[in-house]
């Protein structure tokens, strides 16, 4: 097993004791079992995807309209004008 050392602080490590010594584990395994559980449910969470991912069935189904729509400046002349 590997070795991290760590620095808390002290409230926070009189809290980790207390709930060590509740548990009846060592203050290592409960930050084990902590870092775990943190990193299993960071994993499980859906990969961070894009914009175009979002909205990938949308691409491509409009017909019409300029060509130049996302290139050309001109079209968003009055962008956000009221």
């Amino acid at each position: 097993m590997n070795t991290l050392t760590i620095k808390l602080p002290f409230t926070l490590d009189d809290e980790l004791s207390r709930f060590a010594q509740r548990e009846h584990l060592s203050k290592s395994e409960v930050v084990r079992q902590a870092l775990s559980a943190y990193v299993n449910e960071r994993n499980s969470l859906a990969p961070a995807s894009t914009a175009l991912d979002a909205v990938s069935d949308l691409v491509g189904c409009f017909s019409g309209g300029p060509a130049d729509l996302a290139s050309n400046p001109a079209h968003l002349a009055d962008f956000g004008q009221r």
